[in-house]
């Protein structure tokens, strides 16, 4: 189930999404400084070109802080207005409404990426898998 959403989601805004994440990524690591930021940007493209199957777990301390501060002010807030946009627009419709929530949950990780890290989660038991 998890590939067709994730095929149906990358043909139905998953490309746009996971290219402002690439993009964004790249504009990052234009400076040396900034690399660890690009790195950041492309695992999270990832995320945003197939998401399901993978859940978003939280963490981090005052330095993720920081850097989430520096984040929203550059670059968070555009990719979580379209992100938010998206998944507004994709729940209009019933059949959209799982990949609304997928958008949802990107334009959080927009908003907060450091500190966070993509796990599988497991469709038997329902629990993430925490490697």
């Amino acid at each position: 189930m998890k590939f067709l959403g994730n095929v149906l989601w990358f043909l139905c805004g998953g490309a746009l999404a996971g290219l402002s994440w690439w993009l964004a990524g790249v504009l990052w690591c234009v400076t040396i400084v900034g690399i660890p930021v690009g790195v950041q940007c492309f695992k999270f493209a990832g995320m945003s070109f197939f998401p399901f199957g993978r859940d978003i777990v939280y963490g981090g301390g005052a330095f993720s802080l920081l850097v989430n501060v520096i984040w929203l002010l550059v670059s968070g807030i555009p990719l979580a207005l379209e992100h938010l946009v998206l998944g507004g627009l994709l729940c209009v419709s019933i059949i959209g409404i799982p990949f609304g929530m997928q958008h949802f949950k990107l334009a959080k990780l927009a908003l907060m990426p450091f500190g966070a890290r993509v796990v599988p989660v497991s469709y038997i038991t329902g629990v993430k898998t925490i490697w």
